[in-house]
């Protein structure tokens, strides 16, 4: 048995054997690692899968990132720590007990002092005849997902038939046996990928396990608006394959019934993988999984097993957060901790966009004298109920459909007694008001990561948190599936309130208003100048005698609020004082004090004649060009003085300022789409620019790229973008809160299939909503994942106009639209504001004779103005690719 010396050099490093690659055994060694200071421990981990632990859970989204990596769980640095050995597509064939070693696929053996069995469970197969035909799939791994998805695509190839009318395509036509969870996930999968989708279910209504008759028929209306069909008490009796292809060609089902198909999927439950404990000679339940007490150790004191491999109290469970709770005690259990399970969470939540379902507890009240409170509105599919115990107030459960709203604060109290009249919790808001809730320290907040109101309480009072993003950091809660964060959010902001701390929004010394409030603050009063709106809203700083001039935060702050309310040029009257440094220039400065150009091309298209000017203009002026990753051309190297004749030239040839410098719309990124490319579906460039010149010149709390891609391949990067457009055969569809940052984020689904028309108005919604409600600073992606209710709410605002303010965001951007003007165009035409524009006082367009520059990278002096006006520049001069360095002389006033 291997063993070596620990770091601390006084105890022998002992080894723990993980079989199995999957969530589960990543929170394990996540949870051992974080807690093992000493380094006692070195943890082995044989996955059977070609790759690192990934978030099965999330395994639809693969059809949208279509990157396995972007589902890799937690820090890709656990596993490159030197006590972790993470062994990828390296099956373990058998485990020796009495010797304490296991055996991989290519023979090798392995000594433990620990053994982990964290094998999961396999998709179910039903005895259907037919299921082993080409065309039946499971959904399981993401495997599993990439030949769904290629099986898809080439079906619908072959459905372009070719007729004298021109080509018609058949859909593909699929159907999904099971309608759990799973069933209607990948059902949501199918749709997304195109295909006809029809949900087989056995039982008498959808969701059977988790949720009662009465939440299965509101289900089903809601899914049928999705598009898909759905087909309850219906037994599938065969699979048959098509005459021609011998791929699956049809369902029959035992009622007589049949229906033709070109792919099946199968999702009719899970089974343990257990066949390693089974052959070791390990007890096994009666539906399988090993048998585990509740330390989560086996019979043999050296082996234990986690997640759904694990037969617990009886059964085995599969969902996520009681397989990372066994992770959790069978870590503490080896470093010496007395930790026991304490019991499943069986709290589930749909995961398909727009449906909106969660179950908790006795959800169908099988509790002896159990009372169920429901309330219902079928007109809005909307189907909730609350099980109580026999004296009305302890809650025992809960279902919701349609509007899962009330289940983040009413799960964790499970089990406790609520205050006032429960039906109060199931009533729309503004209709009474649901009594509130104060969750006891042992309410379970975070079934995830199995973390308490207590812990959330404890990290801002003992660990000095002080906001919700140290409170995720400090706890884990909410950084799984997310659906508790609206929770953790209110219960960091209750605790700091009680501890004395206050939660302050004010956006700076001078506003006691936030961001978003001084911006409706502005609207409303329709002021249209910092003095009038300081004077208005302001407030005196401690230790001065009136509010002043404001501070380096609010003065930018109110210029892009005063801006994106469509209140004049940047550099005009009293908002040209307001402006940082770059859109004071209109340019962004570089680290050597130059500043760049970028001129705007939309959706990166631009004409030869356009290309001939921009590199005339750069080799003229001695500017370095780069082209950018949002299909732009950079320059680089240009002085002040130097910058409108440069715009002049891009502005006589037609080029916009392409705003690289402010914080409003920087590019639309788009692929080539159907206009050259094979694969596009829709006309990717002609909308990327239509986008491009709708929202250029957009002020907003931060800069905005968006991305336009012509097919789900994604070529333009769309899904890391604030607003990203994939084009798909029946429309686009738009994807919200995706940028990059500390922390890069992947956009979200926000609406899907829509027409130009529809994906106009739903952009322009959602991007004057976030102009008027983000933070300063704020990118889209903490914007969406810190508004109240989060995605789901900003749906509700965007699509259904849920606040009733739809008109007014349309007219806001409308007047964008139509007020819009080229702000280098108009310098050019201003006397007064072209004046700024001068290195120094009394040498406005000359440099000082006393001035050096020192090439870089080869780069030789470039032209002044003065020679490019008079045809005199030497061509010598003028070829630099790089910017040069400026050593100022003491001859020249420099301008403040």
């Amino acid at each position: 048995m291997s063993s070596e010396p620990s770091t601390s050099g006084s105890v022998d490093r002992r080894h723990v054997v993980v079989i199995g690659g999957g969530m589960v055994a990543q929170r394990f060694v996540e949870a051992l690692r974080a807690r093992d200071a000493a380094g006692d421990w070195r943890v082995t981990v044989f996955a059977e899968e070609p790759r690192k632990p990934y978030d099965r859970v999330g395994l639809t989204r693969y059809f949208e990132v279509r990157d396995a990596e972007e589902l890799t769980l937690g820090d890709p640095a656990l596993w490159d720590d030197p006590l972790v050995d993470l062994h990828r597509d390296c099956k373990v064939e058998a485990i020796d007990r009495e010797a304490r070693t296991v055996t991989d696929r290519l023979g090798r053996v392995h000594a433990y002092d620990e053994l982990v069995l964290a094998t999961g469970s396999s998709a179910a197969m039903p005895p259907i005849d037919g299921h082993d035909l080409p065309g039946v799939f499971v959904y399981r791994t993401i495997d599993d997902v990439a030949a769904l998805r290629g099986w898809v695509e080439a079906k619908r190839e072959a459905g372009h038939v070719e007729t004298r009318g021109g080509v018609v395509e058949r859909p593909v036509r699929g159907a999904v046996v099971g309608g759990g969870l799973l069933g209607l996930e990948a059902a949501g999968a199918l749709k997304a990928l195109g295909a006809q989708a029809t949900v087989i279910q056995f039982g008498t209504h959808l969701m059977d396990v988790q949720i009662d008759l009465g939440g299965g028929h509101a289900l089903k209306r809601l899914i049928n608006d999705k598009g898909i069909s759905v087909r309850t008490d219906t037994a599938t009796k065969s699979i048959r394959p098509h005459r021609r292809t011998g791929h699956v060609g049809r369902m029959d089902f035992a009622d007589g019934g049949r229906l033709d198909v070109d792919v099946v999927v199968m999702a009719t439950g899970v089974r343990p993988r257990d066949e390693l404990a089974r052959a070791a000679g390990l007890e096994v339940g009666e539906r399988g999984g090993a048998v585990v007490d509740l330390t989560c150790r086996t019979a043999d004191e050296h082996v234990w097993a986690i997640g759904e491999v694990a037969c617990i109290e009886g059964r085995c469970l599969g969902l996520v957060a009681p397989g990372n709770t066994m992770a959790e005690v069978v870590a503490d259990r080896l470093l010496g901790g007395g930790a026991t399970f304490p019991g499943a969470d069986t709290a589930t939540k749909l995961k398909l966009s727009g449906v909106d379902v969660a179950s908790f507890g006795d959800a169908h009240g099988r509790t002896e004298k159990s009372v169920e409170i429901v309330w219902a509105d079928p007109l809005r599919g909307i189907y909730s109920k609350l099980v109580m115990a026999d004296d009305a107030r302890t809650l025992l459960g809960g279902v919701f459909v349609g509007d899962a709203t009330p289940y983040a604060s009413l799960r964790p109290m499970l089990g406790a007694e609520l205050p006032g009249d429960p039906s109060a919790f199931l009533l729309p808001e503004g209709t009474g008001g649901a009594p509130a809730l104060e969750l006891p320290d042992d309410a379970n907040v975070c079934s995830c990561n199995n973390v308490s109101a207590g812990t959330i309480r404890g990290a801002v009072t003992e660990h000095d948190c002080t906001d919700v993003a140290g409170v995720k950091a400090c706890t884990r809660a909410g950084t799984t599936c997310g659906a508790c964060l609206p929770l953790v959010t209110k219960l960091t902001k209750a605790e700091l309130t009680k501890a004395g701390v206050e939660v302050s929004t004010a956006l700076c010394e001078h506003f006691e208003l936030s961001r978003a409030q001084l911006f409706d603050a502005v609207r409303v009063a329709d002021l249209h100048t910092f003095s009038e709106i300081i004077a208005r809203f302001g407030r005196v700083p401690e230790g001065a005698t009136d509010a002043g001039r404001g501070c380096d935060i609010c003065k930018p702050t109110v210029a892009s609020v005063l801006a994106s309310l469509g209140n004049g040029h940047i550099l005009a009257g009293e908002q040209a004082t307001l402006q940082d440094t770059n859109d004071h220039m209109l340019a962004n400065m570089q680290k050597d004090g130059t500043y760049s150009v970028v001129p705007r091309m939309p959706g990166g298209e631009v004409t030869p004649e356009g290309l001939i000017v921009v590199g005339q203009v750069a080799k003229d002026f001695g500017l370095y060009t780069k082209i950018t990753g949002g299909q732009r051309i950079d320059m680089f190297g240009a002085r002040v003085e130097q910058l409108p004749e440069i715009w002049r030239r891009l502005v006589d040839a037609g080029f916009e300022s392409g705003h690289a410098y402010g914080k409003s719309l920087r590019t639309v990124k788009s692929c080539v789409g159907s206009t050259w490319c094979r694969y596009g579906v829709q006309d990717s460039v002609g909308m990327a620019v239509e986008l491009e010149l709708r929202y250029r010149g957009l002020r907003s709390p931060h800069k905005l790229k968006l991305g336009v891609s012509g097919c789900a391949r994604e070529c333009a990067e769309a899904r890391g973008k604030d607003v990203g457009v994939i084009a798909t055969d029946k429309g686009w569809n738009v994807y919200v809160g995706g940028n990059g940052g500390q922390t890069p984020k992947h956009a979200q689904l926000l609406a899907e299939n829509l027409s130009s028309e529809e994906l106009l108005r739903t952009i322009d919604r959602f991007l004057m909503l976030y102009i008027r409600t983000a933070d300063r600073l704020q990118r889209t992606a903490p914007w969406v994942e810190e508004y109240e209710g989060g995605l789901e709410a900003i749906r509700e605002v965007v699509i259904e106009d849920s606040l009733g303010i739809g008109a007014d965001l349309d007219a806001a951007m409308a007047q964008h639209v139509e007020g819009y003007e080229d702000e280098w165009k108009a310098v050019l035409e201003d006397p007064a504001k072209l004046a700024r524009f001068g290195s120094f006082v009394n040498a406005p367009t000359t440099p000082d004779p006393a001035l050096a520059y020192v090439p870089e990278r080869g780069q030789k002096r470039p032209a002044t103005a003065d020679e490019v006006a008079s045809g005199t520049a030497d061509p010598e001069l003028v070829s630099a690719l790089t910017s040069p360095v400026l050593v100022a002389g003491p001859t020249l006033e420099v301008r403040a």
